[in-house]
Protein backbone atom coordinates (compact mmCIF):
# COMPACT_ATOMS: atom_id res chain seq x y z
CA UNK A 1 0.00 0.00 0.00
CA UNK A 2 3.06 2.08 0.69
CA UNK A 3 4.42 1.69 -2.75
CA UNK A 4 1.10 2.31 -4.38
CA UNK A 5 0.63 5.56 -2.51
CA UNK A 6 4.27 6.69 -2.60
CA UNK A 7 5.09 6.83 -6.48
CA UNK A 8 3.10 9.79 -8.38
CA UNK A 9 2.13 8.00 -11.07
CA UNK A 10 0.96 4.66 -9.19
CA UNK A 11 1.97 1.36 -10.34
CA UNK A 12 1.36 -1.72 -12.87
CA UNK A 13 0.46 -5.19 -11.92
CA UNK A 14 4.08 -5.74 -13.42
CA UNK A 15 5.90 -3.49 -11.53
CA UNK A 16 4.63 -4.38 -8.45
CA UNK A 17 5.53 -8.19 -9.00
CA UNK A 18 9.46 -7.35 -9.93
CA UNK A 19 9.61 -4.56 -6.62
CA UNK A 20 8.17 -7.20 -4.26
CA UNK A 21 9.80 -10.30 -5.65
CA UNK A 22 5.91 -11.84 -6.39
CA UNK A 23 5.68 -15.13 -8.35
CA UNK A 24 2.83 -14.55 -9.69
CA UNK A 25 1.61 -11.43 -11.92
CA UNK A 26 -2.01 -12.51 -10.87
CA UNK A 27 -1.25 -11.75 -7.00
CA UNK A 28 -0.02 -8.36 -8.02
CA UNK A 29 -2.97 -7.71 -10.33
CA UNK A 30 -5.60 -8.93 -7.02
CA UNK A 31 -3.69 -7.45 -5.21
CA UNK A 32 -4.51 -3.50 -6.83
CA UNK A 33 -7.32 -4.28 -7.82
CA UNK A 34 -8.55 -4.87 -3.88
CA UNK A 35 -6.94 -1.55 -3.43
CA UNK A 36 -8.98 0.30 -6.09
CA UNK A 37 -12.22 -0.77 -4.78
CA UNK A 38 -11.39 0.97 -1.35
CA UNK A 39 -10.13 4.57 -3.25
CA UNK A 40 -13.31 5.74 -3.37
CA UNK A 41 -14.95 6.93 -0.15
CA UNK A 42 -18.66 6.66 0.23
CA UNK A 43 -20.43 9.78 1.07
CA UNK A 44 -17.71 12.07 -0.07
CA UNK A 45 -18.81 15.75 -1.03
CA UNK A 46 -19.96 16.63 -4.42
CA UNK A 47 -18.08 19.25 -6.49
CA UNK A 48 -19.58 23.06 -5.95
CA UNK A 49 -18.97 26.36 -7.52
CA UNK A 50 -18.55 26.48 -11.39
CA UNK A 51 -18.35 22.72 -12.25
CA UNK A 52 -17.34 22.14 -16.45
CA UNK A 53 -18.48 18.41 -17.50
CA UNK A 54 -18.03 16.86 -20.50
CA UNK A 55 -17.33 13.11 -22.28
CA UNK A 56 -14.66 11.72 -23.44
CA UNK A 57 -13.85 8.56 -25.60
CA UNK A 58 -10.98 6.69 -23.64
CA UNK A 59 -9.22 3.47 -25.39
CA UNK A 60 -7.09 0.99 -25.05
CA UNK A 61 -5.49 -2.39 -25.05
CA UNK A 62 -6.51 -5.17 -23.12
CA UNK A 63 -4.52 -7.39 -21.30
CA UNK A 64 -3.29 -9.70 -22.62
CA UNK A 65 -3.79 -8.22 -26.01
CA UNK A 66 -7.14 -8.87 -26.79
CA UNK A 67 -8.59 -5.19 -26.89
CA UNK A 68 -11.84 -4.25 -26.13
CA UNK A 69 -14.87 -4.04 -28.57
CA UNK A 70 -14.86 -3.21 -32.28
CA UNK A 71 -13.83 0.13 -31.65
CA UNK A 72 -11.74 0.13 -28.87
CA UNK A 73 -13.15 3.00 -26.86
CA UNK A 74 -15.47 3.62 -23.77
CA UNK A 75 -17.05 6.86 -23.21
CA UNK A 76 -16.40 8.69 -19.49
CA UNK A 77 -18.09 11.37 -18.52
CA UNK A 78 -15.96 14.23 -16.46
CA UNK A 79 -16.56 17.06 -14.39
CA UNK A 80 -13.93 18.80 -13.08
CA UNK A 81 -14.50 21.83 -10.72
CA UNK A 82 -12.94 25.30 -11.06
CA UNK A 83 -10.34 26.51 -8.78
CA UNK A 84 -9.35 29.99 -10.17
CA UNK A 85 -7.52 29.01 -13.22
CA UNK A 86 -6.71 25.48 -12.37
CA UNK A 87 -8.40 22.09 -11.77
CA UNK A 88 -10.29 21.73 -8.01
CA UNK A 89 -11.35 18.06 -7.39
CA UNK A 90 -12.89 15.77 -10.24
CA UNK A 91 -15.16 13.04 -10.68
CA UNK A 92 -15.46 10.34 -13.61
CA UNK A 93 -18.09 7.63 -14.65
CA UNK A 94 -17.95 5.36 -17.44
CA UNK A 95 -21.39 5.51 -19.31
CA UNK A 96 -22.91 3.59 -21.71
CA UNK A 97 -24.23 6.22 -23.56
CA UNK A 98 -24.19 10.24 -23.76
CA UNK A 99 -28.15 9.74 -22.68
CA UNK A 100 -29.82 12.42 -20.55
CA UNK A 101 -30.92 9.71 -18.11
CA UNK A 102 -26.93 8.86 -17.71
CA UNK A 103 -25.64 12.65 -18.02
CA UNK A 104 -28.25 13.60 -15.25
CA UNK A 105 -27.70 10.46 -13.02
CA UNK A 106 -23.99 11.34 -13.34
CA UNK A 107 -24.50 15.39 -12.72
CA UNK A 108 -26.90 14.52 -9.30
CA UNK A 109 -24.48 12.16 -7.95
CA UNK A 110 -21.16 13.91 -8.53
CA UNK A 111 -22.29 18.15 -8.01
CA UNK A 112 -24.39 19.36 -5.57
CA UNK A 113 -27.41 21.48 -6.60
CA UNK A 114 -26.97 24.60 -7.28
CA UNK A 115 -23.95 24.72 -8.07
CA UNK A 116 -23.01 25.99 -12.27
CA UNK A 117 -22.85 23.72 -14.21
CA UNK A 118 -21.10 24.19 -17.42
CA UNK A 119 -21.54 21.92 -21.21
CA UNK A 120 -21.21 21.61 -24.63
CA UNK A 121 -24.95 22.13 -26.52
CA UNK A 122 -25.31 18.82 -26.59
CA UNK A 123 -29.17 17.45 -25.96
CA UNK A 124 -28.53 15.33 -23.23
CA UNK A 125 -27.70 18.15 -20.68
CA UNK A 126 -31.05 19.89 -21.51
CA UNK A 127 -33.43 20.04 -18.95
CA UNK A 128 -30.40 19.92 -15.82
CA UNK A 129 -31.64 23.04 -14.75
CA UNK A 130 -34.84 21.84 -13.46
CA UNK A 131 -33.10 19.59 -11.19
CA UNK A 132 -32.01 22.36 -9.15
CA UNK A 133 -28.30 23.62 -11.44
CA UNK A 134 -27.14 26.64 -13.11
CA UNK A 135 -26.68 25.42 -16.57
CA UNK A 136 -24.31 27.35 -18.87
CA UNK A 137 -24.29 26.32 -22.41
CA UNK A 138 -21.33 26.70 -24.20
CA UNK A 139 -21.83 26.70 -27.93
CA UNK A 140 -18.71 24.95 -29.98
CA UNK A 141 -20.06 25.35 -33.63
CA UNK A 142 -17.94 27.59 -36.21
CA UNK A 143 -15.73 28.06 -33.44
CA UNK A 144 -13.24 26.32 -34.89
CA UNK A 145 -11.30 22.91 -33.72
CA UNK A 146 -9.68 23.92 -30.65
CA UNK A 147 -12.88 25.34 -29.31
CA UNK A 148 -14.19 22.55 -26.94
CA UNK A 149 -10.37 22.78 -25.52
CA UNK A 150 -10.59 26.76 -24.92
CA UNK A 151 -14.12 26.45 -23.44
CA UNK A 152 -14.32 23.11 -21.96
CA UNK A 153 -10.76 23.68 -20.91
CA UNK A 154 -10.43 21.81 -17.33
CA UNK A 155 -12.40 18.53 -18.64
CA UNK A 156 -10.23 18.56 -21.85
CA UNK A 157 -7.11 19.01 -19.53
CA UNK A 158 -8.33 15.74 -17.01
CA UNK A 159 -8.88 13.71 -20.17
CA UNK A 160 -5.54 14.39 -21.56
CA UNK A 161 -3.72 13.96 -18.17
CA UNK A 162 -6.50 10.40 -17.67
CA UNK A 163 -5.43 9.16 -20.94
CA UNK A 164 -1.55 9.61 -20.75
CA UNK A 165 -1.30 7.84 -17.46
CA UNK A 166 -3.20 4.93 -18.86
CA UNK A 167 -0.77 4.51 -21.47
CA UNK A 168 2.18 5.68 -19.42
CA UNK A 169 1.75 4.02 -16.17
CA UNK A 170 -0.75 0.98 -17.30
CA UNK A 171 0.78 0.45 -21.06
CA UNK A 172 -2.82 0.96 -22.12
CA UNK A 173 -3.40 -2.52 -20.87
CA UNK A 174 -6.82 -1.89 -19.20
CA UNK A 175 -9.64 -4.18 -19.65
CA UNK A 176 -13.35 -2.38 -20.34
CA UNK A 177 -14.77 -4.29 -17.92
CA UNK A 178 -12.05 -3.22 -15.26
CA UNK A 179 -11.73 0.70 -16.29
CA UNK A 180 -14.25 1.99 -13.86
CA UNK A 181 -11.89 1.09 -10.84
CA UNK A 182 -9.31 2.66 -12.98
CA UNK A 183 -11.02 5.95 -13.23
CA UNK A 184 -11.35 5.28 -9.30
CA UNK A 185 -7.61 5.75 -8.73
CA UNK A 186 -7.40 7.93 -10.93
CA UNK A 187 -9.63 10.58 -9.41
CA UNK A 188 -7.89 10.14 -5.49
CA UNK A 189 -4.64 10.75 -7.05
CA UNK A 190 -5.59 13.74 -8.81
CA UNK A 191 -8.07 14.91 -6.14
CA UNK A 192 -4.56 14.58 -3.75
CA UNK A 193 -2.05 15.69 -5.94
CA UNK A 194 -1.42 18.56 -3.65
CA UNK A 195 -1.13 16.79 -0.94
CA UNK A 196 2.20 17.87 0.53
CA UNK A 197 3.14 14.16 2.14
CA UNK A 198 2.53 11.38 0.76
CA UNK A 199 2.30 9.82 3.92
CA UNK A 200 -1.55 11.17 4.15
CA UNK A 201 -2.40 8.91 0.77
CA UNK A 202 -1.45 5.98 2.72
CA UNK A 203 -3.32 7.00 5.83
CA UNK A 204 -6.00 7.51 3.98
CA UNK A 205 -5.88 4.18 1.90
CA UNK A 206 -5.47 2.50 4.99
CA UNK A 207 -8.70 3.96 6.74
CA UNK A 208 -10.51 3.26 3.68
CA UNK A 209 -9.29 -0.39 3.12
CA UNK A 210 -10.55 -1.51 6.63
CA UNK A 211 -14.26 0.10 6.44
CA UNK A 212 -15.29 -1.98 2.94
CA UNK A 213 -16.35 -5.50 2.28
CA UNK A 214 -14.22 -7.89 0.94
CA UNK A 215 -13.64 -8.59 -2.82
CA UNK A 216 -13.13 -11.61 -3.78
CA UNK A 217 -11.23 -12.99 -6.95
CA UNK A 218 -14.17 -14.07 -8.39
CA UNK A 219 -15.54 -10.30 -7.85
CA UNK A 220 -12.53 -9.01 -9.30
CA UNK A 221 -12.43 -10.63 -12.64
CA UNK A 222 -16.27 -10.44 -13.51
CA UNK A 223 -17.03 -7.06 -11.59
CA UNK A 224 -20.54 -6.66 -14.33
CA UNK A 225 -21.83 -10.12 -12.62
CA UNK A 226 -22.09 -8.07 -9.00
CA UNK A 227 -23.74 -4.93 -9.90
Amino acid sequence: MWLVTSQKNGVSALTLQRTLGLGSYETAWTWLHKLRRTMIRRGRDRLAGDVEVDEAFIGGLAEGGYGWDSEGKALVVIAAQAEGNGIGRIRLRRISDASAENLHGFIEASVEPGALVRTDGWAGYTGIDKKGYQHEVCILKGKGRDAATTLLPRVHRVASLLKRWLLGTHQGATRENQLDYYLDEYCFRFNRRKSASRGKLFYRLVQQAVQIEPHPYSMLIHPERYR
